[in-house]
C-alpha cells in the first residue's frame, strides 16, 4: 500500500523563477538550472530518509525517530541546508517540504512504525505550515492511507526561523493541533525568537540547541541555562530533548539535570533503518539532590517523598489518605511530573469535608480534587538555599505561613517540606555559623567558607573567589610585634567587609578569613576587578600607620629574617589572585582553591600590590 501512495506537484514557473530578486532573477540561468534539478527530485525517487533515534534518559528506550533527509545526487544537492535555500529561492519550498515529508512517512511505514510505540518527528518550514492548509491536506491523506494515527507525527519547527505574523502562526498551528499531530519547537535556543515562540506556540516538545549541549559538563554558563530552560518547560508541562549527544560526561550531566529525552552520536548515529537500541548502555546517571555535606544547605535536603494525588481523582480518595495517616499535613497534587496544586489537610477537612453547614462531605462525595484543589501554594526548587527560602517565607500571607512546602526539581515534582522541619534546619544552621566565626576578625572561618563555597557551587552559580595574601607579613610580625600584627589583619578584614558592601545590593558578596593574613572574597564576575582594586587601594591608604611615617617614607624596614640574619624588607604589599566560575564548571572546593591558591602564587611573583584573574574559559 505504501508503495503505491505518490503525491504530484504542479509548479508556476514564472512565479517560481521570480521568487528570488525581481525580474534579474529570471533570466539567472542557475536558478533555472536548480529549479529543474529541484523538480526532478521533488517529482522523482531522489530523496532518501535517515532516521536517528530519540532515547528516553529513564529507561533508555526509544521513544520516537527524527526523520533527516538526504538526497541520492552529488554535489551542490546532496547537502540538506544549501538545497533548501536553493528552494526558497526557486519558489518551491513547500513542495520541497511536502515531498520530504511524504517520503519520510512512506519510508517509516515500511518498518512497521504504526504498530510501534513512537513518534516520528519530521522537520518542516514554518512557511509551509502557513500555506493556505495545502499541506495539512497533503499530511491528512497521507495519514489516512497508511492508516497512521496523527498523534504519532511531531512537526518540528526550528526557532532560528523568522515569523513575522504570530498570530496568523499560532491559528495556523491550532488546525494541526486540533487534528491531533503535535507540535515541537527545534534548536530551541540558536535563532532570535526564543521565549516569544515558545510561548505562542506551546509546544508539545523543546529541543535544545546542540550548541549549549557541547562541553556542557565543563561549562558552568551553558549548564545553567539548559537547567533553567528545562525546569521552565517542566513546569508548563513540556517534554524536553537535548540534541547533539557526542560525550559521556554529557550524557550523565543532562540525566542529572532530568532533561527527558536525548539524541546525539554518542547513542546512534542517522541510519535508514530504524535501529532501537543505543551505541552505549543507558545506565541512569541522574542522582538524587544532596549538597553532599553534614548538615543541610538546601531545602532538597530535608525534602521527603509524599506519594501524590492526581487532579483526576476523587476527592474520596484524598480523605482516605489523610484518614489512613493522621501524620499527613498535606497533599500534592501532581498532573504526570507538574505540581498543579496542594491540598492542606485542616482546610481541605473544614472546607470540603465538613462544609460552612456540615453538607461538605455530601457536596463534594463526586467531585474530582481539581475542583478543590489549592492553587495557591509555596512552590520552590529544590537547590533553594534554606537561608534564602527563610526569607521568602516572611513576606508570604501570614494564614499560609504554616503551610506545607511542595518542591521540585527542574521543575517536576521531587517531595514536600514541613515547616517544623525547616524552622529546626534554620536553628540548627545558626547554631553552626555562630560557633565558625574566627575569633579575631569576627569573620566566617575555614569551615563555614567551605560550606558557603560548596553550597554555590551546587545551586551552580556565577561567581569569582579573590584570594586575599598579605605579603612579607611574618617579618613585619615580627619586627613590629604581634599587637601591630592583629591590627593590620582586622584592618585588611575591616577594608575587605566595606568593600564588598559598597558593591552589594543583593547579599551576594560574601568574606571569610582563612586564617593568619589570608582572607577570601566572593562577588559577582563583573565586579570582581574593580573591588579587588578598591582593597588594595585602601589598603595602600593605610601603609604609614602600619609602618609609621619614618619607614614609610624610606619605602622599607631593616628586620631579621629566618635565618637569623638581617635583611631589609618592602613595606607590606597585598596579592590577589582571582578564579572566575562564570565559564569553567568547578566540581568542588578543594578544586576551587587549589586553582585559587595556583593563581595566588602567580600574583605573589610580582612585585608590590598585585591583582592576577585566571578565567580558564572553554572554548
Amino acid at each position: 500500500m505504501a508503495e503505491k501512495v505518490r503525491m504530484k506537484w504542479e509548479f508556476n514557473d514564472s512565479i517560481a523563477l521570480s521568487a528570488g530578486k525581481p525580474s534579474a532573477v529570471k533570466s539567472d540561468a542557475a536558478v533555472a538550472r536548480d529549479l529543474a534539478v529541484l523538480k526532478d527530485i521533488i517529482a522523482g525517487d531522489s530523496i532518501v530518509t535517515y532516521f536517528q533515534p530519540v532515547f528516553n534518559t529513564e529507561s533508555g528506550s526509544v521513544m520516537g525517530y527524527e526523520a533527516l533527509m538526504r538526497t541520492n545526487l552529488g554535489a551542490p544537492y546532496d547537502r540538506t541546508g544549501e538545497l533548501f535555500q536553493k528552494a526558497i529561492r526557486c519558489g518551491c519550498l513547500r513542495e520541497l517540504d511536502c515531498a520530504c515529508v511524504t517520503t519520510a512517512v512512506r519510508t517509516a511505514h515500511r518498518y512497521n512504525f504504526s504498530a510501534k510505540p513512537v513518534c516520528l518527528f519530521v522537520n518542516i518550514c514554518p512557511e509551509t505550515l502557513m500555506d493556505n492548509g495545502r499541506f495539512i491536506d497533503v499530511c491528512d491523506t497521507l495519514m489516512e492511507a497508511l492508516h497512521i494515527p496523527r498523534e504519532k507525527i511531531v512537526l518540528e519547527i526550528t526557532e532560528e526561523s523568522m515569523i513575522s505574523n504570530y498570530g496568523f502562526f499560532r491559528q495556523s498551528l491550532e488546525r494541526y493541533r486540533r487534528k491531533g499531530y503535535r507540535i515541537a519547537i527545534d534548536d530551541f535556543g540558536a535563532g532570535y525568537c526564543g521565549l516569544k515562540m515558545l510561548s505562542t506556540i506551546e509546544p508539545h516538545f523543546v529541543k535544545i540547541d546542540r550548541h549549549f549541549i557541547a562541553s556542557i559538563d565543563r561549562a558552568i554558563i551553558k549548564y545553567n541555562l539548559v537547567d533553567a530552560i528545562a525546569t521552565a518547560c517542566h513546569r508548563i508541562g513540556i517534554n524536553v530533548v537535548a540534541e547533539g549527544i557526542e560525550r559521556a560526561e554529557e550524557l550523565s550531566v543532562l540525566q542529572n539535570i532530568g532533561v527527558n529525552y536525548v539524541q546525539g552520536f554518542y547513542l546512534s548515529r542517522p541510519s535508514p533503518e530504524m535501529n532501537e537500541k543505543p551505541n552505549v548502555a543507558m545506565t541512569n546517571a541522574r542522582k538524587e539532590f544532596s549538597s553532599g555535606g553534614g548538615e543541610p544547605h538546601f531545602i532538597g535536603d530535608i525534602a521527603s517523598r509524599v506519594e501524590p494525588i492526581a487532579p483526576a481523582d476523587q476527592v474520596m480518595n484524598a480523605l482516605k489518605r489523610f484518614t489512613e495517616n493522621p501524620d499527613l499535613r498535606a497533599l500534592p497534587v501532581v498532573d504526570k511530573t507538574m505540581v498543579v496544586g496542594m491540598l492542606h489537610r485542616g482546610r481541605f477537612l473544614e472546607n470540603h469535608i465538613i462544609g460552612k453547614h456540615g453538607y461538605g462531605y455530601a457536596m463534594n462525595t463526586y467531585k474530582t480534587v481539581d475542583g478543590v484543589m489549592e492553587k495557591n501554594f509555596f512552590l520552590c526548587e529544590a537547590n533553594t538555599t534554606i537561608d534564602e527560602l527563610s526569607r521568602r517565607i516572611r513576606s508570604r500571607e501570614s494564614a499560609l505561613q504554616y503551610d506545607d512546602i511542595c518542591v521540585t526539581r527542574t521543575g517536576k515534582y521531587y517531595g514536600t517540606v514541613a515547616i517544623s522541619l525547616l524552622l529546626n534546619a534554620i536553628t540548627e544552621r545558626n547554631i553552626i555559623l555562630a560557633k565558625g566565626c574566627n575569633p579575631l576578625t569576627g569573620l566566617p572561618g575555614n569551615d563555614f567558607i567551605q560550606r558557603e563555597i560548596a553550597s554555590r557551587l551546587a545551586q551552580n552559580m556565577h561567581f569569582d573567589v579573590a584570594y586575599i595574601d598579605i605579603d612579607h607579613f611574618k617579618p613585619f610580625n615580627d619586627h613590629y610585634g604581634f599587637e601591630k600584627g592583629d591590627q593590620v589583619i582586622k584592618a585588611l578584614a575591616a577594608i575587605i567587609t566595606d568593600v564588598l558592601a559598597r558593591h552589594d545590593s543583593d547579599s551576594f558578596n560574601f568574606a571569610g578569613h582563612i586564617g593568619g593574613d589570608d582572607f577570601i572574597a566572593a562577588t559577582r564576575p563583573q565586579r570582581s576587578l574593580e573591588i579587588a582594586e578598591e582593597i588594595a587601594a585602601r589598603f595602600r591608604a593605610r601603609l604609614p600607620v602600619f609602618h609609621g611615617s619614618e619607614d614609610f617614607e624610606r619605602g622599607s624596614y631593616t628586620a631579621m629574617n629566618r635565618r637569623g640574619e638581617t635583611e631589609d624588607f618592602r613595606l607590606l604589599s597585598l596579592s590577589i589572585g582571582i578564579v572566575s566560575t562564570e565559564v569553567s564548571k568547578m566540581e568542588s572546593y578543594p578544586q576551587l582553591a587549589s586553582y585559587a591558591t595556583e593563581v595566588k602564587k602567580m600574583a605573589k611573583t610580582q612585585t608590590g600590590f598585585a591583582i592576577v584573574r585566571d578565567r580558564r574559559l572553554i572554548k
